[in-house]
């Protein structure tokens, strides 16, 4: 559910991991507030760490984002994000672990 999940509110320096393999997928310098009670980044540390493939469950069309390392389900992609992407990278908390920096 929005709003509901840990991560959805964290304003830390840190990156975000994958809950299951620990890859690096996300920076909090690329963290926004997109209205939607979920974790929203506007680019990946790395598309080499995130793999994008269709969605088209729940009758739309989507784009789901995983990692790329353990094929966790992280979340989509959707192209309404703010500059310099324009991306909004719609991430589960739960399959995110934060990682504050020092």
């Amino acid at each position: 559910m929005p709003f509901t999940g840990a991560l959805w509110n964290q304003h830390g320096a840190g990156l975000y991991d994958c809950i299951c393999c620990e890859t690096p997928l996300f920076d909090a310098r690329t963290k926004f507030e997109s209205g939607t009670g979920w974790p929203s980044f506007w680019q990946p540390i790395s598309k080499y760490n995130v793999l994008e493939s269709p969605d088209d469950s729940l009758f739309m069309r989507r784009t789901a984002v995983s990692c790329r390392r353990c094929d966790a389900h992280l979340g989509h992609v959707f192209d309404d994000g703010p500059r310099p992407t324009g991306l909004r990278y719609c991430m589960n908390s739960a399959a995110l672990h934060f990682v504050a920096h020092a």
